[in-house]
């Protein structure tokens, strides 16, 4: 086989070159651990400090969350103390005040 009938052009061929943006995330990544991880700190924080029931464990529903989607590469101290901190705004919440949890809407229907 001849090189004069090979339809390619080498000339014309440019080598692949990534281009490098640390400030954004790569379309690959998920950021939903990040987020939950987050938003379960924030929901921890309010259920210690105004002691709500419902923001402790929402803490501890975001904190499952991040812990279920994150990947081997990830942090893993920082998912634990999240997780951790979730659990003990549950423990507190119910230490300080022992009766069944109210919905937050449940004073709006009476």
């Amino acid at each position: 086989m001849s090189n004069s009938s090979d339809p390619r052009r080498p000339e014309k061929e440019l080598r692949y070159k990534p281009s490098v943006v640390s400030s954004q995330a790569q379309p690959g990544d998920d950021l939903t651990p990040d987020y939950m991880n987050i938003l379960g700190m924030i929901f921890s924080m309010c259920g210690l400090m105004m002691r709500l029931k419902w923001c402790a464990w929402v803490a501890l529903y975001c904190s499952c969350i991040s812990f279920a989607n994150s990947r081997v590469s990830d942090d893993t101290k920082q998912i634990l103390s999240s997780f951790m901190l979730s659990i003990s705004a549950v423990v507190m919440s119910y230490l300080q005040n022992p009766q069944p949890m109210t919905p937050p809407w449940a004073s709006v229907i009476q």
